[in-house]
C-alpha cells in the first residue's frame, strides 16, 4: 500500500437537472492537485441509506459511461452497468479518468505514475466516507482498475469486486497478450525490453514497431505499473471479494480470474457465460470486438445479478 502525500483536495458539488422517478443525479469534480476528475453520482433519492459503488476503469483514456473518445470506443458499458444497478437501489459513482480530460495531459506527462490512479480513488473515497446516505461502499475495479482497487485505502470500504482483473504484472500480462495475436518473435522482444526497463529503469533502443507503447514519456509510467503482481496484492486485502470474469473476454482470460481466486481463496469467484471484456453478452465471435464500438450490445444481465447479490448480503 502506498502512502498518499499531501493532496490538495477541492471537492464540487452541483445538481443537475437530471430527476427519473426517485433517480437522482449530481455532477461532482474531485481535485488531486491540478488533475481534474469529473464525475457523476446516481442514486435513489427516496431511500434514506442505500448502498454506494464506486467504479474504477480499466486501462486508456476511459470517461465516466466506459467510452474512449481518441479511440472511436463507444461501448457505453459503464453507464449500462450504472442505469442498471441504480434500478436494483445501488448508488454508483463513475468519473472520468485522469487520462481521458484533455486539461489534464499537460500535469500528467510531467509526472506519470500508476501510483497516481490510487491516490486518485482514495481522494473519491474520502469524498464519499461520511455521506450518511450511503449504508457501505463497494469499489468495482475493471481490468487494470482491479489491481488499482486492491492498491486503494480500505478504511471506509464494505466489499471488492475485481471485474476481468489481471492475474499477473503488467509486464507478463502485455507479453502474453502480444504472442496470442502477433506470435513469439514480437513478444520475445517486447520481454527483453520489458526487462531493460526493470534492470536500468529505461529503455536505451526502443524497436521501431513498439514506440507507442515504450516512448520515452510512458516509460516511467511502465515501470511503476509492472512493480505490482495482482496475485500477490489481492492476498492482503482483507474485505469480502468478489472475483468475475466472462468467458467471451479477449482481453483478460478466465484463467486470470482462477489464478486470483486461488491467491486469496477466501474470495467468491463467478465466471459469466457469453459475456465479454466490454461486459456485453455475446452470441456470436465476430461481434466481440464490434461491441467495443457500439452501444447497441445488451449488458450482461446475469453480471447485474451477481453483484446485486453480492451488494446486498
Amino acid at each position: 500500500m502506498i502512502k498518499l502525500k499531501l493532496l490538495i483536495a477541492f471537492l464540487v458539488i452541483t445538481h443537475t437537472a437530471y430527476t427519473q422517478n426517485s433517480f437522482t443525479s449530481e455532477d461532482i469534480l474531485v481535485m488531486n492537485d491540478s488533475i481534474k476528475l469529473p464525475g457523476t453520482l446516481t442514486y435513489n433519492s427516496e431511500l434514506k441509506s442505500q448502498p454506494l459503488v464506486i467504479f474504477v476503469h480499466g486501462s486508456g483514456n476511459v470517461d465516466r459511461n466506459g467510452n474512449q473518445a481518441m479511440m472511436n470506443a463507444n461501448a457505453n458499458y459503464i453507464k449500462m452497468l450504472n442505469d442498471s444497478l441504480v434500478s436494483k437501489n445501488i448508488a454508483f459513482y463513475r468519473f472520468d479518468k485522469r487520462t481521458a480530460t484533455q486539461s489534464n495531459l499537460k500535469f500528467i506527462m510531467k509526472n506519470m505514475s500508476f501510483d497516481n490512479f490510487v491516490q486518485d480513488i482514495n481522494l473519491t473515497l474520502a469524498k464519499f466516507k461520511d455521506d450518511k446516505r450511503f449504508s457501505s461502499i463497494t469499489l468495482i475495479g475493471h481490468s487494470q482498475g482491479s489491481l488499482v482497487s486492491m492498491l486503494a485505502n480500505h478504511t471506509h470500504v464494505k466489499n471488492y469486486i475485481s471485474l476481468a482483473g489481471p492475474s499477473d504484472s503488467f509486464d507478463k500480462t502485455l507479453v502474453k497478450q502480444v504472442k496470442q495475436q502477433n506470435g513469439d518473435s514480437i513478444a520475445t522482444i517486447v520481454s527483453s525490453h520489458f526487462k531493460e526497463l526493470a534492470e536500468k529503469g529505461s529503455i536505451e533502443k526502443v524497436d521501431p514497431n513498439l514506440m507507442s507503447l515504450f516512448n520515452k514519456p510512458t516509460q516511467p509510467f511502465i515501470a511503476s505499473w509492472m512493480k505490482y503482481n495482482p496475485s500477490e496484492e489481492i492476498k492482503s486485502v482483507k474485505l469480502p471479494i468478489l472475483i468475475i470474469n466472462g468467458n467471451k473476454d479477449l482481453q483478460v482470460s478466465v484463467k486470470d480470474a482462477e489464478q486470483l481466486h486461488v491467491a486469496n481463496p477466501k474470495s467468491e469467484l463467478v465466471i459469466i457465460d457469453k459475456m465479454n471484456h466490454v461486459l456485453k453478452t455475446i452470441e456470436k465471435d465476430e461481434d466481440n470486438m464490434a461491441s467495443y464500438m457500439s452501444p447497441d450490445f445488451n449488458l450482461s444481465q446475469e453480471l447485474v445479478k451477481v453483484i446485486e447479490t453480492f451488494i446486498k448480503k
